[in-house]
């Protein structure tokens, strides 16, 4: 069986990593069984193959047991097809078996996300439109509806204590301004990095027509400031450019001063959090329940699903007038569209949850190892990602990541890649693009790939540890 082969392939590689050791440390060949067997890791995993050896023999029992009650008088044809469909529902129900065994051994974390991302959904909205009130008169920018992004909204966020709600608001510009996207250098991550240049629109025949604001190109700058305020130029931006941290500063007044008019603030508390590129806040209910927001804000590339948005970056140090190019509309786009689409009891999210949980402390990342996850998604069938295949495709996303490593290339999902969903809406250069190698930072470092070499083997221990006691 598949996955009996998985767990020998298991105990296979606590022996080659005892062997490690040994010559590492000049022993003999001798004494590697016996260091092998010293490994709790060893015994724990010869506990799971006698199990799974013990499930086998019980259920092909049963099957003979289907096979013996069948009409005797039935022709050698008969005897065949009723073998052969027995044996394929006795491997079906043993792989179920070992799906439910992992799914009820593994202790998930306690969590309600749906009610809790339901909640966050509606507080936020509230927000939105007492903005859109408190700004009708100014020229601030406009606020879209906020877009759910993150894993909390996609559906795995590994540990309790580390949700944090992430919530997407996009700017349009105010009447008489327009936005432009202008693309920077890279600098010292391949992330592609935007400025937002504001530029001021003329607007006198729209206004003669409509009775609105004089137009701030061709009126004195004291009378537009004494009867309708400055312009975005003098608020939010630094030279001609959109300046994030001005706007998380102004997205925290907002937030402030919408607080008191919001039903929840009755009986809820606000708690601001320190944040240079954004707006985080902790809301907590009357229960004492807890949750971590942060509105991140962003300009839409045309009509696309792909932003810039005011996410922090790798960089050391980010220009206050840099917005990185954020993807996670798309992701999380990409996340809806594919529940959808897997059958009902699909264990992906399941996978990043349990690879998101025992990264803590590993130099990967979560990004890494989502986009190693959407790949697969995007190539493995869809009928292959049933609770059944979890352990399966737990070892497809280490070997994925282990050839990604060894190349020294893992290609970004979206950028250069022919086969993602047409329901992912991307602008026009993107599947033209050369491939985005999230890991080149890796072919210009040697001692940076031999870490990361390194930590893949404490990983391959962590998932093991995982499997085997469950935590």
């Amino acid at each position: 069986m598949a996955v009996i082969q998985f767990f020998t392939l298991l105990v296979q590689s606590i022996l080659w990593n005892a062997l490690q050791e040994l010559e590492q440390s000049g022993f003999a060949w001798g004494a590697l069984l016996f260091a092998a067997l010293r490994q709790w890791q060893f015994w724990a995993v010869a506990g799971v193959l006698l199990l799974l050896f013990a499930l086998c023999c019980r259920l092909r029992k049963r099957s003979q047991e289907v096979d013996s009650s069948s009409d005797e008088e039935s022709s050698s044809s008969d005897r065949e097809q009723v073998e052969e469909e027995a044996e394929e529902e006795d491997n079906s129900d043993s792989e179920d078996d070992l799906g439910r065994f992992f799914q009820e051994h593994i202790r998930w974390p306690v969590q309600n996300l749906a009610r809790d991302c339901q909640v966050v959904k509606d507080l936020i909205d509230s927000y939105i439109l007492v903005f859109r009130q408190l700004l009708s008169n100014s020229f601030s920018p406009v606020l879209e509806p906020a877009i759910k992004v993150g894993s909390a909204f996609e559906g795995w966020s590994p540990r309790e204590e580390d949700i944090i709600y992430r919530l997407l608001v996009p700017l349009k510009p105010p009447h008489g301004h327009a936005f432009h996207l202008e693309l920077g250098n890279r600098g010292e991550t391949p992330a592609r990095n935007f400025r937002v240049r504001v530029e001021l629109v003329c607007t006198c025949r729209t206004e003669q027509l409509a009775g609105e604001m004089p137009c701030f190109l061709h009126h004195p700058e004291e009378e537009l400031r004494r009867d309708q305020g400055p312009s975005l130029l003098r608020t939010l931006c630094t030279g001609s450019y959109l300046d994030v941290q001005k706007t998380a500063r102004w997205f925290y007044q907002l937030v402030q001063a919408a607080w008191v008019v919001l039903p929840q603030s009755s009986t809820w508390r606000l708690t601001t959090l320190p944040s240079r590129r954004s707006c985080k806040f902790r809301v907590t209910e009357g229960n004492n329940k807890t949750h971590v927001i942060e509105m991140m804000f962003g300009v839409q590339q045309g009509n696309s699903d792909i932003f810039v948005s005011s996410q922090n970056t790798e960089a050391l140090f980010t220009p206050s007038t840099t917005w990185p190019e954020s993807y996670a509309v798309a992701e999380a786009k990409f996340f809806r569209h594919m529940a959808g689409q897997v059958p009902h009891d699909s264990f992906h999210l399941r996978c990043l949850q349990a690879y998101a949980r025992i990264l803590v402390g590993i130099g990967f990342s979560t990004y890494t190892l989502k986009t190693v996850v959407m790949h697969l998604l995007n190539t493995i069938p869809l009928s292959g990602w049933r609770r059944r295949h979890f352990v399966l495709r737990m070892d497809d996303i280490m070997r994925y990541l282990r050839r990604c490593l060894e190349e020294k290339r893992l290609d970004h999902f979206f950028l250069g890649n022919e086969r993602v969903p047409e329901e992912i809406i991307l602008p026009p250069d993107f599947q033209t693009a050369e491939p985005l190698n999230l890991f080149q930072h890796l072919v210009q470092d040697p001692d940076a790939h031999a870490e990361a070499m390194r930590e893949y083997r404490d990983l391959q221990e962590r998932l093991m540890r995982l499997l085997i006691s469950g935590r």
